[in-house]
């Protein structure tokens, strides 16, 4: 299904997912932070920086998130049945007055947002739909590129959750080095770790 030379890191670098998760922990806290960008070099170890995010924002996200009772693929399969044939393009788990799970979905030119009850399963608030056009380069090119990819983001997440020994809290398609690869944030035990999974062949698709 995916090549099996995937990774595992302990700490989840710059990614759209993870600033969601950090920064609403930051917003409940009162503190500020910033996320250092990702190394250019994706097997070098980073260095710690003052800039991280505090242990005690990743403790607060991780102990609301051993609490909730739907796992995140439940909440990507609630957010794809609302549109029939619609394929989930990211998701993550965020921390604020209640905790919930932000998903998008597309299909042919359109893409969904939606939020989901991370303890009922049930959509929270108003949908908010959008065409491609609307997105900004980046995610265009990581949506575009997911119509091409055969594997699901709920696939990437089931192999992660098992490689990491953990369940996973986001979750999407990322660019990096001109490869496209599944990206899944999982927390096991009391630790997040950062699982990339290459899809099959992705890389004829960038030449």
């Amino acid at each position: 299904m995916f090549n099996q030379n995937h990774r595992i890191y302990p700490m989840p670098r710059k990614r759209l997912f993870a600033l969601i998760v950090w920064s609403a922990a930051l917003a409940s806290t009162g503190a500020m932070a910033d996320v250092p960008p990702a190394p250019v070099d994706a097997e070098r170890p980073r260095a710690a920086a003052p800039g991280d995010v505090d242990e005690a924002a990743k403790r607060r996200v991780l102990e609301q998130f051993r609490t909730v009772r739907v796992p995140l693929g439940q909440a990507m399969a609630t957010a794809e049945r609302l549109h029939e044939g619609s394929r989930a393009a990211d998701i993550s788990f965020e921390v604020s007055s209640q905790a919930v799970y932000r998903v998008r979905t597309i299909k042919k030119e359109r893409v969904w947002e939606n939020v989901i009850d991370a303890n009922t399963g049930i959509v929270s608030q108003a949908e908010i739909a959008s065409s491609l056009k609307e997105l900004d380069r980046e995610d265009l090119a990581n949506i575009v590129a997911l119509k091409w990819i055969k594997q699901e983001l709920s696939d990437a997440v089931r192999v992660a959750e098992k490689a990491a020994e953990g369940n996973a809290l986001a979750g999407g398609l990322v660019k990096q080095n001109g490869k496209l690869n599944f990206v899944v944030i999982v927390a096991s035990g009391g630790h997040l770790k950062e699982v990339m999974l290459e899809p099959p062949k992705v890389g004829a698709l960038q030449r």
